[in-house]
């Protein structure tokens, strides 16, 4: 069953606490025995009081006090093994809860942008917490309550059949009740659950797209429709909530009415059998006092189960994005590339996303180190993409894309990566200091180190006069920030990290005209000795480029110089006509 595999990977995520399960499965197995003695001794106290009159006192006496240090002695060895239980089982699911939590963010961090186009990050945040909770209270709740019941009904109960194999029988029923009646409920009930929680995850994932665009729900006037659009979300879980609920309140009906009917049979067919002289008044009370003990535990276990089925769904979704494989696999001999020397080659690469048509097409060109290549063409034409491919942020479907005579997937992600520096179109910083953003590149960086880099992006005099300097918090994506200050701090970052392949995309797209003069000779200065990718809608911004690679509809189309590609009156040609038409057009 589906429900059984899944908590057995549950329990399996605790292979590197192997031991402290295994002890803590052995402390439960001495807590059941205990349980188990202890409507035995009562039962056998009370035997001990029905024959009284036909003892002597001493003897009386002596059998007395002997049952009373055994029954104390089972209660201390059942509050010292309670207790060791507590601590460790505490302490193995907080330690497991968050070595998961790691797991599943180093991985999905790890994931390539194919995974991350297609899943909001406010699912992958919601699956990672409600997830991690789960297995928390899933391995606590097991080892300290739960493991004691599946151990007393696969091992201890059977016993009871050699104190009275009847009155026995009946207890071995309550179970298989139990066992049979939760199994159907489960049945019925597990694909809706799966369905709520689906409904849940869209549930966040419509919260966080609508609270990360906020400015837009707010100038657009959206806030009735995205309220209403979240609303429609909820009435759908309690709409597939609601008949699961039934199903379990039935469970909790049922298991009930057993329990009641157990501890009626149990007296009934107990007062017969002391009749007839098959079982004493000891035996009746031991067997209730078994029956009391197992329903109590068997209607925890019920609810166990139908939590654990509330889990599943949440559960799966862990699971599914902790077996989520990336499309850019790294091999296990990944070679781990030194400072690269910037020789780059685009070996007739082609490249389609999965299940899309084809984006690139026999893309083939070198960049020799120290080198620039302009990237130009319309929007779509492939320039990013191409460069996605250098960043391994995909696999070529067809050539092959080298550094330094190395096949790209030959390379480690992390050495591959660490010798490319990106300045994108949009600037990306993380929601913490200026300080901490330039960091992201060359942790190592001294002040000084960081302020040069400031001061060759034009960033520096602008972050002098924030509040807390280098210390200022941006804000979430850098709100706090201007355009232009954002893309001159991702510059910045850039020239931090000092990297052999630098690819500017849209590098200057952000800043005005007198800035961006500025920034064109810092990034002249960066430029050189690096092989340097520019991809660019501003003509301008390429006109020193050593070669320039016009793209259109997934093609290099032209390639030259500026002055070359100029003369030759093609498509580049075109283009620069264009953008000077535009800049000469009168304002209407």
């Amino acid at each position: 069953m589906q429900f059984i595999r899944l908590y057995g990977r549950v329990l399996a995520l605790l292979a590197a606490d192997r031991w402290v399960a295994c002890g803590l499965a052995l402390s439960a197995l001495a807590l059941a025995g205990l349980q188990f003695l202890e409507p035995v001794l009562f039962g056998r106290v009370v035997d001990l009081l029905s024959r009284s009159s036909t003892m002597g006192e001493q003897a009386l006496w002596r059998e007395a006090v002997t049952l009373l240090v055994v029954w104390g002695s089972v209660g201390l060895a059942g509050i010292g093994a309670n207790v060791a239980v507590s601590l460790l089982a505490d302490r193995m699911a907080h330690r497991n809860r968050l070595r998961m939590m790691n797991r599943y963010f180093s991985h999905v961090l790890s994931l390539p942008l194919a995974f991350h186009g297609d899943v909001q990050s406010g699912r992958l945040m919601k699956v990672m917490l409600v997830g991690a909770d789960n297995l928390f209270g899933m391995w606590l709740s097991f080892f300290r309550e739960h493991l004691i019941t599946f151990i007393s009904a696969l091992v201890l109960l059977p016993l009871t059949l050699l104190l009275n194999w009847r009155l026995g029988l009946i207890l071995i029923g309550l179970v298989a009740v139990f066992t049979l009646v939760t199994a159907f409920v489960i049945r019925k009930t597990q694909s809706a659950q799966m369905q709520v929680e689906r409904f849940h995850s869209q549930l966040a994932g419509s919260a966080q797209d609508a609270l990360s665009n906020v400015v837009v729900v707010q100038s657009f006037t959206r806030l009735r429709s995205e309220t209403k659009m979240f609303s429609d979300i909820m009435r759908q879980v309690l709409d597939h909530q609601f008949p699961v609920l039934n199903w379990w309140a039935v469970v909790n009906v049922l298991t009930r009415a057993c329990s009641t009917i157990t501890v009626i049979g149990i007296f009934v067919l107990g007062t017969i059998l002391h009749v007839r002289g098959q079982a004493s008044v000891g035996d009746i009370v031991s067997f209730m006092g078994f029956a009391t003990l197992l329903i109590a535990r068997m209607e925890g276990a019920v609810a166990f189960v139908s939590h654990l089925l509330f889990q599943a769904p949440a559960l799966e979704e862990f699971f599914q994005v902790l077996d989520t494989r990336s499309t850019v696999p790294e091999k296990a001999d990944a070679l781990d590339l030194p400072r690269a020397e910037g020789h780059v080659r685009f070996d007739h690469v082609g490249f389609a996303y999965p299940g899309g048509s084809r984006i690139l097409a026999d893309i083939d060109f070198s960049a020799e180190p120290g080198t620039a290549v302009a990237l130009v063409g319309q929007t779509g034409a492939g320039k990013s993409t191409a460069m996605a491919l250098l960043q391994r942020l995909w696999d070529p479907v067809e050539g092959a894309v080298t550094l330094d005579g190395h096949d790209l997937r030959d390379l480690s992600l992390e050495s591959l990566r660490r010798n490319i520096g990106v300045v994108f179109q949009e600037s990306m910083l993380f929601n913490r200091t200026i300080r901490d953003n330039l960091l992201v590149g060359r942790p190592d960086a001294t002040q000084e180190q960081i302020e040069a880099a400031c001061r060759l992006a034009e960033a520096h005099d602008f972050i002098a006069r924030q509040p807390q300097g280098y210390n200022t918090m941006v804000g979430e994506r850098g709100a706090s920030l201007s355009g232009g200050q954002r893309q001159r701090l991702a510059i910045a970052r850039a020239l931090l990290k000092d990297p052999p392949v630098l690819i500017l995309d849209e590098a200057t797209s952000a800043l005005d005209a007198a800035t961006e003069a500025r920034v064109q000779i810092a990034l002249r200065n960066l430029m050189q000795g690096r092989t340097t990718f520019i991809i660019a809608h501003r003509l301008s911004t390429v006109r020193e480029a050593n070669t320039i690679l016009v793209f259109e509809n997934g093609r290099v189309v032209e390639r030259g110089t500026f002055e070359d590609l100029v003369a030759a009156d093609g498509r580049f040609a075109a283009l620069v006509k264009t953008q000077l038409m535009g800049a000469v057009a009168p304002a209407h």
